[in-house]
């Protein structure tokens, strides 16, 4: 249930009930925004409790959920969550752009990649030092050194870093390197590696499952909340369907349905929505329009020999183009890059 506070409500009486829920056996998330503060109560609730709750002061009325998802629901705060990585804010005016390679090669690569989407007007370098594959035959990541050459070219360049952690354990390593932590498709489910994630009190970035349910995505980014991390943005890389014709299907309907539903920031991977990057452009487009609060786009100064996901990565000219194309996009959805 959620407890909403009088304007008038005093800290003590806002200390007072949530003291009194953790004594009912309660989780509690305090929410305090402009306009009003909020207590999320986690636990099982009946009516009795519900009334003795909106009878003490300070209460303005007290609101069931029903919605399994508390935390990242846009009853428990309706106004939009921003999340910050440095200078860069996802959830704002402006339209965060992510890029980079798939994976992290080697120092040239990342440096000569990193300094061209600077300039063509991302905000946030990309690059997995750990890479899960489908095969245990393909490339699997530099690790420890990718996370090196990321730290490094994050600092040369001034350009925030997000890299995946697909282990609890690693999950400290990881937060040593990286300014945003990700959670692959692969590992959205992994509840022991949402929890540490949730722990490390870093920004992160939730992907969708490739066959999860839009509730699925957000029951995921609720484990990593109810660790006391806020900082969560969410993204939809594509869903696993009948069609052949694409690596997967950007679900545009999931973007501007999570919008509704959570007041967590939201953001679109067009990259791994396609696989191909001939599709990239028209689907950054519509993933904009639909409400994206972003996007997370694959680039690589010769994608031919990309050791990973090579045929949806963008070549540098087409990476400066797209940002050049997506102009009259963000002009009508009143965002800047």
């Amino acid at each position: 249930m959620i407890i909403i506070m009088s304007r008038s409500a005093q800290d003590e009486q806002v200390e007072r009930i949530q003291q009194r829920l953790r004594e009912l056996g309660f989780g509690v998330h305090l929410s305090q925004g402009v306009e009003k503060t909020v207590i999320g109560a986690i636990g099982d609730k009946t009516p009795e409790l519900i009334h003795s709750i909106a009878a003490m002061e300070g209460v303005e009325r007290v609101v069931p959920v029903l919605k399994p998802f508390k935390l990242s629901s846009r009853d428990f705060k309706s106004d939009q969550t921003q999340v910050q990585v440095g200078d860069v804010v996802f959830g704002g005016n402006q339209a965060v752009i992510i890029a980079g390679p798939c994976a992290v090669e080697n120092q040239e690569q990342l440096l000569s990649t990193a300094k061209l989407v600077k300039a063509a007007g991302a905000h946030m370098l990309r690059g997995g030092a750990f890479k899960p594959r489908t095969s245990p035959y393909t490339f699997q990541g530099l690790k420890v050194e990718g996370l090196k050459l990321i730290q490094e070219v994050s600092r040369e360049t001034g350009l925030p870093v997000i890299t995946e952690v697909v282990s609890p354990h690693e999950v400290e390593l990881v937060a040593r390197y990286a300014q945003m932590l990700q959670i692959g498709a692969r590992n959205m489910q992994n509840f022991p590696l949402l929890q540490e994630v949730g722990k490390a009190k870093l920004p992160v970035l939730l992907k969708r499952g490739i066959a999860a349910t839009i509730e699925e995505w957000l029951m995921a980014a609720e484990y990593i909340i109810k660790e006391g991390n806020y900082q969560v943005v969410l993204c939809e890389r594509g869903i696993r369907t009948f069609e052949t014709a694409t690596r997967n299907t950007l679900d545009l309907s999931a973007l501007a349905l999570v919008k509704k539903w959570s007041h967590l920031p939201v953001i679109a991977d067009p990259s791994h929505g396609s696989g191909r990057r001939d599709l990239v452009l028209p689907l950054s487009r519509a993933a904009l329009a639909a409400g994206a609060d972003g996007l997370m786009i694959e680039v690589h100064p010769n994608p031919e020999r990309a050791l990973s996901d090579g045929p949806q990565s963008l070549t540098f000219g087409e990476f400066a183009q797209l940002t050049k194309d997506l102009a009259p996009i963000l002009q009508a959805v009143e965002r800047v890059l």
